[in-house]
């Protein structure tokens, strides 16, 4: 049977979602501690990859499993012999053919800001000190909106052919000296999310101009974008699936 996972880490001590031979990924954790329950081999199909140091709050994996689970106790069997940085927030069954990365609608990321420094936000928000057009800034961010190629915002080495991605809303919010910009797009690329954030900084600083980063998007060229800022800063938030895919 096949069961969806809700899952939250901290992606500090982590490659990422994705399992390497050379580095400790989110993916071969949790399989290892399903392996350690279920007593077999088990495959964890994410909803997307995250790259390395980035957190989540919410992500969704799929796992086919051979016997009815007692999902209340299940869940709470992971969570006592998963390290702390990873929690199961719960188990759902679902239909057969549902799958956590296709079937997904929606993914929405946050970029998380300080503008002055903060002992409790290290490692869990990026300091940044200059100064920041923060309306300019989201008058570009909204030249995002729509299904466009986004090839100059992704990672160059990466096996995706196709780069168009639908981005449902872009924008920056300003909380007293906290800075948070939210985007959400049925997909996103490698890397795209924080080149999409060093580009508007440099909007925001006056380096870029609305019109010149209109080019950078219509350009396909990833030289053109700005810096990746941090990954620390980076939150993987809200997954969405339609209500069918639950439907058992």
């Amino acid at each position: 049977m096949r069961y969806f996972f809700e899952i939250s880490y901290n992606g500090a001590a982590y490659s990422g979602w994705q399992s390497q031979n050379n580095a400790m990924g989110i993916q071969s954790v949790v399989e290892d501690c399903l392996e350690k329950i279920c007593g077999a081999d088990i495959k964890a199909t994410a909803s997307g990859r995250t790259d390395a140091g980035v957190h989540c709050e919410q992500q969704f994996f799929h796992a086919d499993l051979a016997a009815d689970l007692d999902l209340e106790y299940s869940q709470f069997r992971l969570n006592a012999i998963l390290p702390p940085d990873i929690v199961i927030h719960s188990i759902r069954k679902v239909r057969d053919d549902a799958h956590a990365r296709y079937d997904a609608m929606e993914r929405t990321y946050h970029y998380r800001m300080v503008l002055k420094k903060n002992a409790f936000t290290r490692g869990l928000a990026w300091y940044f000190f200059k100064e920041l057009d923060i309306s300019t800034m989201n008058a570009a961010a909204a030249l995002l909106a729509g299904a466009h190629d986004f090839t100059s915002f992704s990672k160059v080495n990466t096996d995706v052919k196709n780069f168009v991605c639908d981005i449902k809303t872009a924008n920056w919010k300003r909380e007293k000296d906290r800075l948070d910009f939210t985007i959400t797009s049925n997909r996103f690329l490698r890397g795209m999310v924080r080149a999409i954030v060093g580009t508007l900084l440099d909007v925001g600083q006056g380096r870029t101009s609305l019109d010149e980063f209109s080019k950078i998007i219509s350009s396909k060229d990833r030289r053109e974008a700005g810096q990746n800022v941090p990954p620390y800063g980076l939150y993987l938030v809200s997954v969405r699936y339609p209500a069918s895919v639950f439907d058992v």
